[in-house]
């Protein structure tokens, strides 16, 4: 199809995806159980963080962390005490285990303390450098305290060469327009055009079916290449087409 029918499929698939419905199966219903700023934010961090495999796991042990927190992410992250700690030991998802778990815990209360919520703390007063820029400084700030050489992996970076579709996702997350009730618009230092697609197997393969992707991995450099055709088709709000994207990908098995 040429670029016009191209960007007229794309829209339809976006809108048909980008709805409440797509709740009940997406780990972004997670942050959706909050109404504060901070909880929303750490939940959705941490909801993706564990974001790979099945959605049905990863949404069944985002709950369980949220749980081990009291179901009140930043009060716990503020306040836990040593003790309180304990039981996050036994927590695992895949290879993100308690200790990691514990880590994320002590790095969030960190960066808190020094910033009023996570959207201050990443955005760290300089919110019109590129996304990755943003991201590398972010992780190594995050990565500040002493910490098991393994934590590093569960942070993406995408400087060097990693897609780094989680923290993409929770960007989405938390940049585009809650107008139709799936992201939630919390921040407004950052602009959705300045987002990055959160490529995964299913969005990629998908944009290379449709042509918006040549290169063969899932990397960073595959990131850029999709942005940039996406860019295209909306140059103020091009992550909107991951909706149809992995709405082709997981549901309709493009």
């Amino acid at each position: 199809m040429n670029k016009q029918d191209l960007k007229l499929f794309l829209e339809e698939k976006a809108q048909i995806y980008e709805h409440p419905r797509f709740l009940d199966t997406d780990p972004i219903q997670i942050p959706h159980q909050y109404q504060e700023k901070q909880d929303i934010e750490i939940a959705a961090f941490l909801a993706a963080t564990i974001a790979w495999g099945n959605r049905k796991s990863i949404i069944n042990s985002a709950e369980k962390m949220l749980k081990l927190m009291g179901n009140s992410p930043y009060d716990f992250i503020m306040n836990h005490s040593p003790e309180q700690l304990e039981p996050l030991k036994g927590f695992v998802h895949r290879t993100f285990n308690g200790d990691d778990f514990i880590y994320f815990v002590k790095a969030l209360k960190h960066l808190l303390e020094k910033h009023q919520d996570l959207e201050a703390a990443f955005v760290n007063n300089n919110p019109h450098r590129p996304i990755g820029e943003l991201q590398y400084d972010f992780r190594s700030r995050f990565l500040s305290l002493k910490h098991e050489k393994r934590t590093e992996k569960h942070l993406a970076n995408p400087l060097s060469g990693s897609a780094a579709k989680r923290i993409n996702m929770f960007l989405r997350w938390m940049v585009r327009s809650n107008r139709n009730g799936v992201d939630f618009g919390l921040w407004q230092s950052l602009l959705p055009r300045q987002l990055s697609i959160p490529l995964d197997v299913h969005s990629g393969n998908v944009a290379r079916k449709l042509k918006l992707l040549k290169r063969a991995q899932n990397d960073a450099k595959s990131v850029v290449e999709l942005d940039q055709a996406l860019s295209v088709f909306d140059p103020n709000d091009p992550v909107k087409y991951d909706f149809a994207l992995f709405g082709l990908g997981v549901f309709e098995k493009f």
